[in-house]
């Protein structure tokens, strides 16, 4: 069981190929690569994962979106580096993509995906490493892989299996097909739909609600779910036993626990 680090790193953590802004509590991540509709290569991969570990431990941050500059949150990985990989540099690529994915995945504080545009290959293995997806009405997600002879390199195949199904996912990556926000809500794909202009401001709401309660809740809840996914029923219910004795070891459940009972009392007179 990790302890987050609350160590201050800074907060100038703008780099040549993402936009970092922290307000309030909530860290925006966004792509800014649009004249290649923020492709993933190699540099922006390690500057995801840069960012993130810095942002993990700021004691500013409690929650983090992801969200993409221009037309695209982001359209995939970069076709340029690819195209001449050799077997072995391909393996890397991959390896290097599935290290930033999955350190989303298990970072401690909440990852929301807030797609604004296209979200394809590599953006769509993005958006399934975090936390949950809220789109826009103009977003359109899929799986293109195939039709450039490749399958998916950054955890699609696994990411997609588990948050919507094997049927769906083998449906998406052997057609390419490319969905709207909407049909994508329909499978399970995203969490929510917004119209455009108003994708920021929900998932801002959104994400001052999940601030209003318990780091340390959140940051062992998370951990419960991801580490007790692919546990057997049994071990999944004593690991969250684990957890939530946790909870009470920290100690951080006293002051909110007193004032909700004092607070019933006042509503009783």
């Amino acid at each position: 069981m990790k302890q987050r680090r609350f160590v201050e790193r800074g907060v100038g953590m703008t780099t040549e190929n993402l936009l970092v802004e922290i307000t309030d509590q909530v860290a925006v991540v966004k792509m800014n690569r649009p004249k290649v509709l923020n492709a993933l290569n190699s540099e922006v991969l390690k500057e995801i994962e840069a960012t993130m570990t810095q942002l993990e431990n700021s004691p500013e941050v409690r929650v983090i979106v992801l969200t993409g500059e221009g037309k695209a949150f982001v359209a995939g990985a970069d076709i340029g580096e690819m195209k001449d990989l050799s077997p072995q540099e391909a393996r890397d690529f991959s390896n290097l993509g599935h290290r930033v994915f999955i350190q989303i995945h298990t970072l401690e504080v909440p990852v929301i995906a807030a797609l604004n545009g296209f979200t394809l290959g590599g953006g769509l293995e993005l958006a399934l490493a975090c936390d949950f997806r809220y789109a826009s009405e103009e977003a359109k997600l899929g799986f293109p892989e195939a039709s450039l002879g490749i399958i998916t390199g950054f955890g699609g195949t696994q990411f997609a299996a588990r948050a919507f199904g094997l049927s769906r996912t083998k449906e998406l990556i052997y057609t390419g097909e490319m969905i709207t926000a909407h049909q994508a809500l329909n499978c399970g794909l995203v969490n929510r739909v917004f119209p455009h202009d108003e994708l920021m401001a929900e998932t801002m709401a959104v994400a001052r609600r999940i601030i209003k309660n318990s780091p340390e809740a959140i940051s062992l809840a998370k951990e419960a779910i991801v580490k007790g996914y692919d546990l057997g029923l049994r071990e999944a219910l004593e690991l969250e036993s684990d957890y939530f004795s946790a909870c009470f070891a920290l100690g951080a459940h006293r002051d909110r626990m007193k004032a909700f009972l004092e607070n019933r009392k006042e509503r009783k007179k």
